[in-house]
Protein backbone atom coordinates (compact mmCIF):
# COMPACT_ATOMS: atom_id res chain seq x y z
CA UNK A 1 0.00 0.00 0.00
CA UNK A 2 1.05 3.07 -1.09
CA UNK A 3 1.78 6.82 0.94
CA UNK A 4 -1.65 8.35 -0.39
CA UNK A 5 -3.56 4.68 0.01
CA UNK A 6 -2.12 4.51 3.85
CA UNK A 7 -3.49 8.36 3.68
CA UNK A 8 -7.01 7.26 2.79
CA UNK A 9 -7.03 4.44 4.84
CA UNK A 10 -6.25 6.50 8.19
CA UNK A 11 -9.07 9.13 7.33
CA UNK A 12 -11.52 6.72 6.24
CA UNK A 13 -10.77 4.75 9.53
CA UNK A 14 -12.06 8.12 11.40
CA UNK A 15 -9.14 7.70 13.74
CA UNK A 16 -6.73 10.79 14.80
CA UNK A 17 -3.59 10.86 13.76
CA UNK A 18 -1.16 12.17 16.57
CA UNK A 19 0.54 15.45 15.91
CA UNK A 20 3.81 14.35 16.27
CA UNK A 21 3.27 11.51 14.07
CA UNK A 22 4.15 12.93 9.85
CA UNK A 23 7.22 14.63 12.10
CA UNK A 24 8.35 11.97 13.82
CA UNK A 25 7.59 9.54 10.94
CA UNK A 26 9.61 11.86 8.27
CA UNK A 27 12.89 11.87 10.91
CA UNK A 28 14.19 9.03 9.85
CA UNK A 29 14.56 10.28 6.42
CA UNK A 30 16.29 13.26 7.50
CA UNK A 31 19.69 14.03 5.89
CA UNK A 32 20.06 11.37 3.08
CA UNK A 33 22.80 10.79 1.62
CA UNK A 34 23.31 12.93 -1.81
CA UNK A 35 24.22 10.63 -4.49
CA UNK A 36 27.03 12.26 -6.16
CA UNK A 37 28.53 11.45 -9.96
CA UNK A 38 32.25 11.08 -10.35
CA UNK A 39 34.32 12.90 -10.86
CA UNK A 40 32.76 15.82 -8.48
CA UNK A 41 34.63 18.02 -6.14
CA UNK A 42 32.93 19.29 -2.86
CA UNK A 43 33.18 22.19 -0.50
CA UNK A 44 32.19 21.91 3.24
CA UNK A 45 32.02 24.51 5.74
CA UNK A 46 30.11 24.15 9.45
CA UNK A 47 29.62 27.84 11.35
CA UNK A 48 29.51 27.76 14.94
CA UNK A 49 26.29 30.01 15.06
CA UNK A 50 24.68 28.93 18.56
CA UNK A 51 20.88 27.59 19.52
CA UNK A 52 19.58 30.97 18.50
CA UNK A 53 20.71 31.18 14.96
CA UNK A 54 18.60 28.65 13.03
CA UNK A 55 15.76 31.10 11.98
CA UNK A 56 18.42 33.06 10.69
CA UNK A 57 20.65 30.37 9.10
CA UNK A 58 17.68 29.22 7.24
CA UNK A 59 16.52 33.04 5.85
CA UNK A 60 20.20 33.29 4.57
CA UNK A 61 19.39 30.10 2.76
CA UNK A 62 15.82 30.86 1.92
CA UNK A 63 17.73 34.62 -0.06
CA UNK A 64 20.03 32.47 -2.04
CA UNK A 65 17.06 30.69 -3.61
CA UNK A 66 15.57 33.72 -4.18
CA UNK A 67 18.19 34.73 -6.33
CA UNK A 68 17.80 31.08 -8.84
CA UNK A 69 13.83 31.71 -8.46
CA UNK A 70 14.02 27.96 -6.62
CA UNK A 71 12.11 26.64 -4.04
CA UNK A 72 12.51 28.65 -0.23
CA UNK A 73 12.91 26.11 2.52
CA UNK A 74 9.67 26.26 5.02
CA UNK A 75 9.89 27.61 8.70
CA UNK A 76 10.97 24.85 10.78
CA UNK A 77 13.25 23.31 8.60
CA UNK A 78 16.30 22.14 9.46
CA UNK A 79 17.64 20.87 6.38
CA UNK A 80 17.59 22.31 2.19
CA UNK A 81 18.33 21.02 -1.36
CA UNK A 82 19.10 23.54 -3.78
CA UNK A 83 19.95 22.72 -7.03
CA UNK A 84 21.98 25.73 -9.37
CA UNK A 85 22.70 24.90 -13.04
CA UNK A 86 27.11 25.15 -11.70
CA UNK A 87 26.34 23.56 -8.02
CA UNK A 88 24.50 21.75 -5.67
CA UNK A 89 23.89 23.25 -1.82
CA UNK A 90 22.72 20.61 0.97
CA UNK A 91 22.00 22.91 3.67
CA UNK A 92 21.86 21.14 7.49
CA UNK A 93 20.92 22.69 10.91
CA UNK A 94 22.37 21.28 14.08
CA UNK A 95 21.66 22.04 17.40
CA UNK A 96 24.42 24.79 17.69
CA UNK A 97 25.74 25.03 13.76
CA UNK A 98 24.77 24.76 10.33
CA UNK A 99 26.51 22.94 7.68
CA UNK A 100 26.66 24.42 4.14
CA UNK A 101 27.98 21.84 1.65
CA UNK A 102 28.37 22.60 -2.52
CA UNK A 103 28.76 19.71 -4.81
CA UNK A 104 29.99 20.43 -8.60
CA UNK A 105 30.26 17.13 -10.86
CA UNK A 106 32.41 18.15 -13.66
CA UNK A 107 35.71 17.17 -14.76
CA UNK A 108 38.34 18.36 -13.18
CA UNK A 109 42.71 18.49 -13.81
CA UNK A 110 43.57 19.69 -10.18
CA UNK A 111 41.45 18.33 -7.59
CA UNK A 112 41.69 22.33 -5.29
CA UNK A 113 42.63 24.15 -7.17
CA UNK A 114 39.46 25.53 -8.53
CA UNK A 115 36.91 24.56 -5.65
CA UNK A 116 33.48 24.62 -5.96
CA UNK A 117 33.09 27.29 -3.14
CA UNK A 118 34.77 29.84 -5.43
CA UNK A 119 31.37 29.97 -7.18
CA UNK A 120 29.09 31.17 -4.22
CA UNK A 121 28.43 34.98 -4.42
CA UNK A 122 31.11 36.52 -2.29
CA UNK A 123 28.27 38.74 -0.18
CA UNK A 124 26.42 36.00 0.23
CA UNK A 125 29.18 34.05 1.81
CA UNK A 126 30.29 37.00 3.80
CA UNK A 127 26.66 37.26 5.71
CA UNK A 128 26.35 33.76 6.74
CA UNK A 129 26.23 33.88 10.62
CA UNK A 130 28.74 32.09 13.15
CA UNK A 131 32.24 31.63 12.83
CA UNK A 132 34.06 28.72 11.00
CA UNK A 133 35.07 26.09 13.13
CA UNK A 134 35.07 23.39 10.22
CA UNK A 135 36.05 24.01 6.07
CA UNK A 136 36.54 20.93 3.70
CA UNK A 137 37.53 20.49 0.19
CA UNK A 138 37.00 17.17 -1.13
CA UNK A 139 37.70 15.78 -4.37
CA UNK A 140 37.00 12.47 -6.13
CA UNK A 141 38.70 11.02 -8.63
CA UNK A 142 37.22 8.86 -11.20
CA UNK A 143 38.55 5.60 -11.29
CA UNK A 144 39.87 5.62 -15.40
CA UNK A 145 42.44 8.65 -13.85
CA UNK A 146 45.98 8.01 -13.90
CA UNK A 147 47.07 6.73 -10.56
CA UNK A 148 49.13 9.23 -8.30
CA UNK A 149 52.21 8.45 -7.35
CA UNK A 150 53.22 8.92 -3.67
CA UNK A 151 55.33 12.02 -4.22
CA UNK A 152 52.30 13.36 -6.69
CA UNK A 153 49.85 12.69 -3.63
CA UNK A 154 52.43 14.15 -1.21
CA UNK A 155 52.31 17.41 -3.03
CA UNK A 156 48.67 17.85 -2.56
CA UNK A 157 48.93 18.03 1.49
CA UNK A 158 51.03 20.46 3.29
CA UNK A 159 52.93 17.48 5.25
CA UNK A 160 53.67 13.58 4.90
CA UNK A 161 51.82 12.54 7.59
CA UNK A 162 49.08 11.43 5.65
CA UNK A 163 46.21 9.15 6.72
CA UNK A 164 44.27 6.80 4.04
CA UNK A 165 42.93 3.64 3.20
CA UNK A 166 40.39 1.51 1.52
CA UNK A 167 37.16 1.97 2.25
CA UNK A 168 33.62 1.00 1.41
CA UNK A 169 34.51 -2.40 1.08
CA UNK A 170 37.21 -1.87 -1.31
CA UNK A 171 35.34 0.63 -3.47
CA UNK A 172 37.37 3.64 -2.78
CA UNK A 173 40.42 4.75 -1.37
CA UNK A 174 40.52 8.19 0.40
CA UNK A 175 43.40 10.36 1.82
CA UNK A 176 43.73 13.36 4.09
CA UNK A 177 46.45 15.06 6.22
CA UNK A 178 43.77 17.14 8.56
CA UNK A 179 45.45 19.96 8.44
CA UNK A 180 44.73 23.23 7.62
CA UNK A 181 46.16 24.48 4.14
CA UNK A 182 47.19 28.24 3.14
CA UNK A 183 43.24 28.61 1.66
CA UNK A 184 42.35 27.68 4.72
CA UNK A 185 40.09 24.89 4.11
CA UNK A 186 41.65 21.44 4.78
CA UNK A 187 41.11 18.16 2.07
CA UNK A 188 40.32 14.67 1.02
CA UNK A 189 41.19 13.10 -1.94
CA UNK A 190 38.84 10.52 -2.54
CA UNK A 191 39.77 7.92 -5.69
CA UNK A 192 37.14 5.93 -6.94
CA UNK A 193 37.13 2.06 -7.27
CA UNK A 194 33.94 1.14 -8.05
CA UNK A 195 31.68 3.35 -6.34
CA UNK A 196 27.89 3.29 -7.67
CA UNK A 197 26.79 7.54 -6.99
CA UNK A 198 24.53 6.70 -3.48
CA UNK A 199 28.15 5.18 -2.36
CA UNK A 200 30.20 7.69 -3.35
CA UNK A 201 27.60 10.75 -1.67
CA UNK A 202 27.02 8.54 1.37
CA UNK A 203 31.14 8.29 2.10
CA UNK A 204 31.63 11.86 1.16
CA UNK A 205 28.64 12.75 4.14
CA UNK A 206 30.65 10.54 6.31
CA UNK A 207 34.36 11.80 6.09
CA UNK A 208 32.58 15.64 6.15
CA UNK A 209 30.65 14.08 9.52
CA UNK A 210 33.75 12.68 10.76
CA UNK A 211 35.54 15.76 10.19
CA UNK A 212 32.79 18.08 11.75
CA UNK A 213 31.98 15.83 14.84
CA UNK A 214 35.84 15.54 15.65
CA UNK A 215 36.35 19.13 15.29
CA UNK A 216 32.80 20.40 17.50
CA UNK A 217 33.68 17.26 20.39
CA UNK A 218 37.47 19.30 20.37
CA UNK A 219 35.82 22.30 21.56
CA UNK A 220 35.22 20.93 25.19
CA UNK A 221 38.93 20.31 25.24
CA UNK A 222 40.49 24.57 25.65
CA UNK A 223 37.67 23.96 28.84
CA UNK A 224 39.39 20.63 29.97
CA UNK A 225 43.26 22.43 30.03
CA UNK A 226 41.47 25.67 31.66
CA UNK A 227 39.03 23.88 34.25
CA UNK A 228 41.50 21.16 34.73
CA UNK A 229 43.78 23.30 36.70
CA UNK A 230 40.91 24.50 39.37
CA UNK A 231 39.62 21.35 39.67
CA UNK A 232 43.12 19.87 41.34
CA UNK A 233 43.13 22.84 43.24
CA UNK A 234 39.78 22.80 44.65
CA UNK A 235 40.41 19.17 45.37
CA UNK A 236 43.29 20.08 47.69
CA UNK A 237 41.36 22.64 49.58
CA UNK A 238 38.76 20.26 50.29
CA UNK A 239 41.59 17.66 51.69
CA UNK A 240 42.39 20.50 53.80
CA UNK A 241 39.46 21.26 54.80
CA UNK A 242 37.98 17.70 55.83
CA UNK A 243 41.52 17.11 57.78
CA UNK A 244 41.09 20.23 59.55
CA UNK A 245 37.53 18.75 61.00
CA UNK A 246 39.56 16.79 63.41
CA UNK A 247 41.16 19.68 64.99
CA UNK A 248 38.05 22.34 65.89
CA UNK A 249 37.74 23.50 69.16
CA UNK A 250 33.97 24.97 69.37
CA UNK A 251 30.71 25.83 67.56
CA UNK A 252 32.79 28.78 66.04
CA UNK A 253 35.55 27.24 64.33
CA UNK A 254 32.59 24.24 62.88
CA UNK A 255 30.20 27.68 61.55
CA UNK A 256 33.26 29.04 59.89
CA UNK A 257 34.34 25.30 58.08
CA UNK A 258 31.12 25.48 57.10
CA UNK A 259 31.20 28.59 55.43
CA UNK A 260 34.21 27.64 53.64
CA UNK A 261 32.64 24.42 52.43
CA UNK A 262 29.73 26.27 51.31
CA UNK A 263 31.98 28.58 49.03
CA UNK A 264 33.95 25.86 47.84
CA UNK A 265 30.38 23.86 46.62
CA UNK A 266 29.44 27.56 45.09
CA UNK A 267 33.11 27.64 42.98
CA UNK A 268 32.63 23.81 42.10
CA UNK A 269 28.96 24.17 41.04
CA UNK A 270 29.75 27.60 38.76
CA UNK A 271 32.59 25.18 37.54
CA UNK A 272 30.04 22.47 36.35
CA UNK A 273 28.04 24.71 35.01
CA UNK A 274 29.74 26.35 33.15
CA UNK A 275 31.69 22.72 31.55
CA UNK A 276 28.54 20.57 31.37
CA UNK A 277 27.22 21.42 28.33
CA UNK A 278 30.00 21.12 26.78
CA UNK A 279 31.65 18.18 27.96
CA UNK A 280 28.08 16.21 27.36
CA UNK A 281 27.98 17.71 23.86
CA UNK A 282 31.83 15.97 23.37
CA UNK A 283 30.78 12.30 24.29
CA UNK A 284 27.91 12.83 22.12
CA UNK A 285 29.71 14.13 19.24
CA UNK A 286 32.58 11.62 19.86
CA UNK A 287 30.53 8.70 19.42
CA UNK A 288 29.28 9.93 16.51
CA UNK A 289 32.36 10.50 14.78
CA UNK A 290 33.48 6.77 16.16
CA UNK A 291 29.88 5.56 14.56
CA UNK A 292 31.16 6.81 11.24
CA UNK A 293 34.31 5.60 11.39
CA UNK A 294 32.91 2.08 11.62
CA UNK A 295 30.45 2.93 8.66
CA UNK A 296 33.15 3.78 6.63
CA UNK A 297 34.75 0.03 6.74
CA UNK A 298 38.34 0.35 6.53
CA UNK A 299 41.02 -1.95 4.89
CA UNK A 300 44.83 -0.82 5.24
CA UNK A 301 47.29 0.58 3.29
CA UNK A 302 50.51 -1.32 3.91
CA UNK A 303 52.92 1.87 5.54
CA UNK A 304 49.83 4.06 5.79
CA UNK A 305 47.93 4.73 8.94
CA UNK A 306 43.90 4.87 8.98
CA UNK A 307 41.41 7.01 9.95
CA UNK A 308 40.87 4.99 12.84
CA UNK A 309 44.61 5.08 13.80
CA UNK A 310 44.50 8.90 13.52
CA UNK A 311 41.38 9.56 15.59
CA UNK A 312 42.40 7.15 17.83
CA UNK A 313 45.63 8.59 18.52
CA UNK A 314 44.97 11.66 18.29
CA UNK A 315 41.56 12.35 19.34
CA UNK A 316 41.11 9.79 21.53
CA UNK A 317 43.38 11.26 24.00
CA UNK A 318 41.80 14.62 23.95
CA UNK A 319 38.38 13.02 25.22
CA UNK A 320 39.72 11.00 27.50
CA UNK A 321 41.33 14.13 29.07
CA UNK A 322 37.88 15.72 28.74
CA UNK A 323 35.73 12.77 30.35
CA UNK A 324 38.62 12.79 32.94
CA UNK A 325 37.74 16.53 34.18
CA UNK A 326 34.04 15.78 33.84
CA UNK A 327 34.39 12.83 36.11
CA UNK A 328 36.68 14.42 38.33
CA UNK A 329 34.07 17.45 38.69
CA UNK A 330 31.15 15.36 39.17
CA UNK A 331 33.03 13.05 42.26
CA UNK A 332 34.23 16.55 43.52
CA UNK A 333 30.95 17.71 43.83
CA UNK A 334 29.51 14.88 45.77
CA UNK A 335 32.67 14.89 48.34
CA UNK A 336 31.78 18.72 48.65
CA UNK A 337 28.57 17.93 49.22
CA UNK A 338 29.53 14.56 51.84
CA UNK A 339 31.68 16.61 53.46
CA UNK A 340 29.40 19.37 54.02
CA UNK A 341 26.40 16.81 55.31
CA UNK A 342 29.36 15.32 58.02
CA UNK A 343 30.01 19.09 59.25
CA UNK A 344 26.43 20.04 59.41
CA UNK A 345 25.88 16.87 61.96
CA UNK A 346 28.57 17.62 63.68
CA UNK A 347 27.07 21.08 64.15
CA UNK A 348 23.76 19.45 64.97
CA UNK A 349 25.40 17.26 67.30
CA UNK A 350 27.37 20.49 69.34
CA UNK A 351 23.66 22.20 69.11
CA UNK A 352 21.85 19.23 70.84
CA UNK A 353 24.07 18.69 73.43
CA UNK A 354 23.74 22.59 74.19
CA UNK A 355 20.56 22.19 74.46
CA UNK A 356 20.66 19.04 76.77
CA UNK A 357 22.83 20.92 79.15
CA UNK A 358 20.78 24.09 79.33
CA UNK A 359 17.78 21.87 79.71
CA UNK A 360 19.61 19.82 82.64
CA UNK A 361 20.51 23.78 83.95
CA UNK A 362 17.09 24.85 83.71
CA UNK A 363 15.81 21.56 85.52
CA UNK A 364 18.18 22.49 88.26
CA UNK A 365 16.94 25.59 88.59
CA UNK A 366 13.27 24.04 88.48
CA UNK A 367 13.69 21.99 91.77
CA UNK A 368 15.25 24.85 93.43
CA UNK A 369 12.39 26.92 92.77
CA UNK A 370 10.40 24.12 94.09
CA UNK A 371 12.43 23.73 97.36
CA UNK A 372 11.74 27.55 97.11
CA UNK A 373 8.10 27.39 96.89
CA UNK A 374 8.05 24.43 99.43
CA UNK A 375 9.79 26.44 101.88
CA UNK A 376 7.70 29.60 101.10
CA UNK A 377 4.64 27.33 101.35
CA UNK A 378 5.44 26.23 105.35
CA UNK A 379 5.95 29.90 106.09
CA UNK A 380 2.23 30.76 104.02
CA UNK A 381 0.75 28.01 106.85
CA UNK A 382 2.30 29.84 109.53
CA UNK A 383 0.97 33.20 108.07
CA UNK A 384 -2.31 31.95 107.54
CA UNK A 385 -2.85 29.98 110.83
CA UNK A 386 -1.90 33.28 112.39
CA UNK A 387 -4.51 35.42 110.84
CA UNK A 388 -6.88 32.82 111.50
CA UNK A 389 -6.21 32.10 114.80
CA UNK A 390 -6.71 35.84 115.39
CA UNK A 391 -9.75 35.91 113.69
CA UNK A 392 -10.94 33.36 115.89
CA UNK A 393 -9.84 35.13 118.89
CA UNK A 394 -11.52 38.13 117.88
CA UNK A 395 -14.59 36.43 117.38
CA UNK A 396 -14.43 34.02 121.18
CA UNK A 397 -13.92 37.86 122.41
CA UNK A 398 -16.73 39.36 121.18
CA UNK A 399 -18.75 36.42 122.46
CA UNK A 400 -17.63 37.00 125.91
CA UNK A 401 -18.16 40.62 125.75
CA UNK A 402 -21.82 39.70 124.80
CA UNK A 403 -22.16 37.54 127.69
CA UNK A 404 -21.65 34.14 126.57
CA UNK A 405 -19.47 31.84 128.97
CA UNK A 406 -16.38 31.21 127.16
CA UNK A 407 -12.74 31.33 128.05
CA UNK A 408 -11.50 32.78 124.95
CA UNK A 409 -7.44 32.04 125.63
CA UNK A 410 -8.21 28.16 126.36
CA UNK A 411 -10.55 28.25 123.15
CA UNK A 412 -8.06 29.99 120.91
CA UNK A 413 -5.14 27.61 122.16
CA UNK A 414 -7.43 24.47 121.56
CA UNK A 415 -8.06 26.16 118.28
CA UNK A 416 -4.57 26.79 116.81
CA UNK A 417 -3.72 23.34 115.90
CA UNK A 418 -6.87 22.48 114.20
CA UNK A 419 -6.38 25.31 112.30
CA UNK A 420 -3.24 24.75 110.90
CA UNK A 421 -3.83 21.33 110.58
CA UNK A 422 -6.43 22.40 108.14
CA UNK A 423 -4.23 24.86 106.30
CA UNK A 424 -1.51 22.62 106.00
CA UNK A 425 -4.31 20.49 104.07
CA UNK A 426 -5.98 22.92 102.49
CA UNK A 427 -2.24 23.76 100.36
CA UNK A 428 -1.67 20.52 100.26
CA UNK A 429 -4.79 19.28 98.10
CA UNK A 430 -4.45 22.83 95.93
CA UNK A 431 -0.41 21.48 95.38
CA UNK A 432 -2.19 17.91 94.60
CA UNK A 433 -4.99 19.85 91.77
CA UNK A 434 -2.84 21.69 89.87
CA UNK A 435 0.00 19.27 89.50
CA UNK A 436 -2.81 16.97 88.35
CA UNK A 437 -3.65 19.63 85.60
CA UNK A 438 -0.20 20.11 84.72
CA UNK A 439 0.19 16.87 84.11
CA UNK A 440 -3.02 16.47 82.07
CA UNK A 441 -1.82 19.40 79.95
Amino acid sequence: MDQANIAVAATVTGLTDHPLREMLTNEIHARPPVPLQVPARVSHLALLSGEEAADQDRRRVAELCQQFNRPEPPDGANCWILETPDYRLNWERHTEFSTYTFFCEKPFSDPFADPVINYMPPDWLQGLAGEVLVAIHVAVEPRDAPQRPWEALTKLFTSGNIAGSEMSGGRAIAWSDFQIHDDGFSRFLIRDINLNELQAGRLVQRLLEIETYRMTALLAFPLAWQFGAQVTQLDHTLAELTGSMTHMDGLEDEHQLLDRLSQLAAEVERIAATTNYRFSAARAYYTLVQRRIEELREQRIEGRPTIKDFMERRLAPAMRTCESVYERLEVLSKRVSRAANLLRTRVDVALERQNRDLLRSMNRRARLQLRLQETVEGLSVVVLSYYLVSLVGYMLKAGKAAGMPLDPDLLIGLAIPLVVGGVWLGLQRLHSTLTKHSGDE
